[in-house]
This record gives structure tokens, sequence and C-alpha cells, in this order.
């Protein structure tokens, strides 16, 4: 295969969620909410990720909640605080058969959406990483071309394993579909190579990667959960830690015999050993000697996992055993369940420490397979989702990524509309989307964060609180309620002190809110929504609320309330609060360009070209700087499409 220059975009056409004949963007776009109800006795059988049907909601705790919670920070010498975190450290996993959906159409139709809930999370963080893959990556060849001009497709005639993975077939055109993302929005990936099949490996992806993502691909997944192979039949039974990493060794001098990585980058970018901690621990990995001789290869180690599974449901089979969601929704509202999750990983935290290797949740959700009907879709999945990423860089990860998957799943952070729907619909956004911009807050992108698990005696597992730090002072804090209870009694009231510090005359709060827990769309975040099914383009609905609360100078206290159920994010100082707003200039992608160009809008192509692409510090997940070097500046012409802030006053289009 001939890897080409990057491609134009003569005709970019960015695709929108939704199509009428007259599409309207005010200035200031209110938030509007749709009801959707099942009929008496009905039962939804549409997609997972639409799904209406909410669970009950949970019972209250059975003895006290401490509902005034002393929360006492130190302006210096704090101890137990995690590692410098950058403020991109939660990012997205894309299942690689559902690009087409999420991505775009191919290389010069984008989705629109995604470029705007990327770009504000951009405006927040300073950039956003993506990994492209899953367990379609592992048998996914890359083509020439496909039929129809399609970037991909799937053999439904092969498909492997419990999670029915069919082999995927995808061309070029989708590396410049990424890349022509990238320069628009400073989103920078990870890709997988195929590993099913070792003599030979598959270099294809692996020569084209390198040469058109350039310095966005941040590293190669060397083998996706190799733990489990041998339960999806795809190794014999005595595959070990020790033949997984004689494959590695196979795969780098396959790489260097085939002369298809010139430069050497994928070699020094690899992420491994991206296991399940299903047949084997990372201890069991790390014993093999793995690191200490892969060491100039390994960008990152990784590991993936999700606290259990549904995948009986998503697949049944005989005898499959079907977790009634109502049954493990207890689990999703408690801080505990988090601890003990990640207890597993603390060695190999301080391990990659040792070995100056970052290490990364590469893959996870609220469940494999597709997650829960009215735990991963509703409001606890926000709340749990917000309080295990701060767990997750207390920890001393370097980073984690939410898995998206098609529309038969319920977990998605955000799903655009069965095509056949896509004239008339827009994207649903899911709760752990809501998670990631509030998550982007509390880091910031400083690049210096360091987060603390607050160990405040007395406090409830339904109620932790957070402390965030830079260069060691105390800038925000973060304070869960899992508890749904709308008499008022369980809200709590976190009162915050600083010693060796003075406390400000205020502090500003924003607060993630619904009605309860088991709350399906129309979450807020500072007062802002997108709305519930099929209703956001991916701009936030609605005017930011940000409330003031005075502090006591006497007491030199400043006292917080957090309603039941809800999440607070306390800002310390107005530099902390203005931080979010450094990461970047964020322009929103109002319009589309359509098959059909009558009243259709252009930008002169430089606008387009310099909108939100280079804006990299010196670690290149994060900031806003300097082009990547070797990157191609795109020298377009006039775009067919129409590019709005969210204060452009009115922006028309015409109809699909």
């Amino acid at each position: 295969m001939v890897c080409r220059p990057l491609r134009s975009l003569g005709l970019l056409a960015l695709l929108a969620g939704a199509h009428a004949d007259v599409t309207v963007y005010h200035a200031n776009q209110a938030a509007f909410t749709t009801t959707t109800a099942l009929a008496p006795n009905a039962t939804y059988t549409g997609p997972a990720a639409y799904n209406p049907v909410p669970l009950a909601r949970p019972p209250l705790p059975a003895s006290g909640v401490m509902t005034t919670i002393p929360v006492q920070l130190q302006n210096s010498g704090t101890v137990g605080m995690s590692i410098k975190q950058k403020g991109s450290f939660l990012g997205f996993s894309i299942e690689m058969s559902v690009t087409n959906q999420v991505l775009g159409k191919n290389s010069t139709f984008i989705q629109v959406p995604f470029l705007n809930l990327m770009a504000n999370l951009q405006q927040r963080a300073g950039s956003v990483m993506v990994r492209v893959g899953g367990n379609t990556q592992e048998s996914a060849t890359l083509v020439p071309t496909l039929d129809k001009g399609r970037i991909l497709e799937k053999n439904l005639t092969g498909v492997t394993g419990t999670t029915q993975t069919p082999p995927l077939d995808f061309t070029p055109d989708l590396l410049y579909l990424m890349r022509n993302i990238s320069g628009m929005v400073n989103v920078h990936w990870f890709m997988g190579v195929p590993w099913f099949v070792t003599t030979p490996f598959d270099l294809g992806l692996v020569g084209a990667a390198d040469k058109i993502l350039g310095d966005f691909l941040l590293g190669m997944q060397a083998g996706n959960e190799p733990d489990m192979y041998v339960l999806h039949s795809h190794r014999p039974a005595t595959y070990s830690p020790f033949d997984y990493g004689g494959e590695f060794s196979d795969f780098l001098a396959q790489v260097e015999a085939a002369g298809v990585d010139p430069t050497g980058r994928t070699r020094r970018s690899l992420i491994g050993p991206n296991i399940a901690n299903f047949a084997w621990t990372p201890e069991q990995v790390w014993d093999s000697g793995y690191v200490d001789k892969f060491a100039a290869n390994l960008a990152y180690l990784a590991v993936e996992k999700y606290p259990r599974d549904n995948c009986a449901f998503a697949f049944g089979g005989p005898g499959a055993n079907v977790t009634d969601p109502q049954s493990v929704q207890g689990l999703y509202l408690t801080h505990d369940a988090h601890k003990e999750l990640l207890a597993p990983y603390l060695n190999s935290t301080a391990y990659a420490q040792l070995k100056g290797k970052p290490f990364l949740m590469f893959e996870t959700n609220t469940g494999s397979c597709g997650g829960f009907n009215g735990i991963s879709d509703s409001f606890t999945a926000a709340l749990w989702g917000i309080d295990y990423a701060l767990q997750m860089a207390h920890s001393n990860f370097s980073g984690a990524m939410f898995h998206i998957g098609g529309q038969n799943v319920f977990y998605n952070p955000f799903t655009s509309p069965p095509t056949n729907e896509s004239t008339f619909h827009q994207w649903t956004i899911g709760p752990l989307y809501y998670t990631a911009l509030a998550m982007a807050e509390a880091m910031g992108p400083s690049n210096n964060t360091q987060v603390l698990d607050l160990q405040i005696q007395g406090l409830s597992a339904q109620t932790p609180v957070y402390g965030i730090y830079e260069n060691g002072t105390p800038v925000r804090v973060a304070i869960v309620n899992y508890i749904d209870d709308p008499s008022g009694a369980n809200d709590v009231k976190a009162v915050i002190s600083i010693a060796g510090g003075t406390v400000p005359a205020s502090v500003k709060v924003k607060y993630m809110a619904a009605e309860s827990v088991v709350t399906k769309g129309n979450i807020t975040w500072a007062g802002q929504t997108f709305g519930g099914h099929f209703e956001s383009d991916g701009r936030p609905m609605g005017t930011e609320q940000i409330v003031d609360v005075p502090c006591d100078a006497g007491a030199q206290t400043c006292t917080v309330p957090v309603r039941a159920p809800g999440f607070a994010l306390v800002f310390l100082t107005d530099a902390a609060l203005a931080e979010e707003k450094q990461g970047g200039p964020s322009k929103t992608f109002a319009t589309t360009a359509q098959t059909k160009t009558r009243n259709t809008a252009t930008v002169e192509s430089g606008v387009l070209a310099t909108s939100n692409g280079y804006r990299m510090s010196e670690h290149e997940l994060a900031g806003t700087s300097k082009r990547p070097n070797g990157a191609l500046a795109l020298r377009l012409p006039l775009v067919a499409v129409s590019l709005g802030l969210v204060t452009a006053v009115l922006a028309v289009v015409a109809a699909m």
C-alpha cells in the first residue's frame, strides 16, 4: 500500500446529527427537554442506547450519614497526593467497528456533533485522547478500497468469541478521517495492532498510521486483553505472559525486517500488556521481565478493566444467567466499590513510576458487553464516573478511557442516531460525557494537578470528597453525593477550611444535577444540558450557572451545600476557575454541508485549517502552542460548511 500525503478536504462536509428544512441556531440556545414514556404494559424493543425505561430509586441509607462534612485542607505539606496529572486524563475508547458512526462517514464527511463534543473538552483540558480499537482491532485488515467508498466493512459471517466480534476490513481513509479531525480539534489517537495472527503479523496499519497521523498518534496497542485469548479460543491453553512477551519480540523483529517503520516511532510507542486481569495478574507479566526487556519500546503500560459484565444479557446462550440491573444498582452508588476495583493495580502504578512509564486504564466503563439498563445510561453513571475517574487519578493512573460501542449498548458517552433517522434526529449524550466535562474542569489544563482522596473520619462511602491541588496548593474540591433523597434530609454541607492559608471571601461552585440517580437524559452541568434522547448537536444548551458561595471570614470556613443526589466542584480561587477556559479557543461547528447545495454557507479555508488544531504544549496530551513537528498544514479551497461559534446569531442550512 502506498500512503499518500494528507488528503485534501476539497469538499469537506461536516455531518450534523439532524437535518430539517431550516435549522436555526440562536445566540443563547435555551435548554429544552422532551419526555419519553411507554404506554401502560408496553415493552421497549428498540436499540439499547435509547432505552427510556428507568430503574426504581434505590433505598435510603440504613443508618445516619454525616451531613456536615469537615473538609480540612493544608496550604502546603500535604501528604498522599497523586502524581502530577494532565487535563486530558479522561478520554474515550471507540470500538473500531463503529468509527463510521461516531467519527464520520469518511475523511470528507465528519460528524459535527463529535467535533463539538471534543471542542468542549479541548477548551477545558487543552486536548483529548481517543483510542480507536477494542475487540474488533484484533482481526482488522487494512485494504486499499471497499465498495461504495466505505471506510470499513464487517464480515458478519465470521464472528468469534464471547462478544461475537466480526472480522473487519478498513481503508486508509479511516486514518485520513482521524487526521482531519485532529486538524480541527486537538484530538490525539491510540490505535491497536491486529494480534490474533502473529505468523506473520499484519503490518499494514503500522506504516500507514505513522505516516498519516504523524504526531497525533500517541501509541499503538500491542494486543487487546491477551489474557483472555485462551477463553476466546485464539491461543492454546498453555498460553502465558512469557508467550505474549515472545510475540512482542516477534512483532518488533517483523516490523524492522519489513521496513514499515523507517522513523522507529512505532517501535518506541507501543502499549502493553493491556490485560483484563482475567487469567493473568499484572504482577505475573512484570515478573516475566516484560518491562525491562522492552523498556525502549513501551511508551505506556496499560490494563483494561470493567467492574462486572452483562454479557449474558447481550449475547444470551444456553444457561445464560442474566443480571437484574436493579440487583446491582447499589454497587454503583458507593465509593468503596472503586477502591476495591482499583486495589489490585496499586502495586502496578507504583511499579510503573519506578520504571518511568505512565500507567493507563486503556478501556473501561460501567460493565462489559454494553453495560446495564438504568445504570449505565442514568445519572448513576455520571456520579459513578466522576468518582471512578478521580479515584484512578488518586491511585496514580496517568489516564483512562471510557469505551463507546454501537447503538445496542447502554453505556455510550454519546451516540449518533440510527442511519434511517439521521435526517430528523440528533445525537444522544450519555451521562459519562457529563463526567468527562466535569473531570476536565476538575483537572484543568495546567498539567500539574494532583488528586487526593480525603480520608475524613466518619465520612460515608456515599459522600466521597477529593482535594485537588496544583504544585502542592489546594485549588479545587470535588464532592459526590450518591444518596437519592428528594426530601433534602441527606443533602450534605462541606465545611472547607485551609490550614496555613486564608479562605477567600467566597468560592465559586459548579454543580452536576438531575432529579434522581435513575434519571435518564437532561442532566445538567453548571446549569447546561445536552438534552434527552436525539436532542444534541454536541453544544451545551442553556446559560452556564456558577454559584457564588460566601465564606465566613471569622470562622475561616466556606460551607458548600450538595444536594442528594449531586456533584459539586468547588473552585477555591478565581484563577482556578479561569483555568477551564485556558485550554485554547473553542470554536464549535454549528451547521453542515449537504448533498443539496442550496442555501449552504462557506468558510475561508485558512479559518477551517487552523480553527482548533496544532495546539500542543511540551507534552502531546495537553496544552496549546506549537504545531506538531512534520505535521502538514491543510491548504483548502472554500469548503461547503458553516463553522459558527455558540454566540453566532443565526445560521441557516439546507435540508439533506
